[in-house]
């Protein structure tokens, strides 16, 4: 079985008049379960807190959210993009093909 591919999305809890919202958790969730559809077991997508003790760690400057596909930087501050992270995981699954093709 091959490597999977790692989403990463690193957001934290957003204080509004109504108390915490932990809105890009819920966006990280409903992400990974499109993603995982779509690619059938090649992707594993995991939702970190900014304060939590295993979050990776980010670059001085990026804004949150921070969503890294393979430990590279996809996007920061802005919105969690479904299109972008795919066309993301369709290019390293093409390259895994293409590479593996040749052998």
């Amino acid at each position: 079985m091959s490597e999977l591919i790692r989403v990463e999305i690193i957001g934290a809890p957003i204080a509004c008049k109504e108390g915490l919202k932990d809105s890009w958790r819920e966006v990280a969730e409903w992400a990974g379960g499109q993603l995982r559809q779509h690619f059938e077991g090649s992707v594993t997508v995991q939702y970190f807190d900014l304060f939590d003790p295993g979050c990776p760690s980010i670059l001085p400057g990026l804004q949150l959210p921070v969503v890294m596909v393979n430990n590279e930087v996809l996007s920061n501050g802005d919105k969690i993009s479904i299109p972008m992270l795919r066309r993301k995981i369709e290019a390293i699954l093409e390259k895994k093909n293409g590479s593996s093709a040749g052998i």
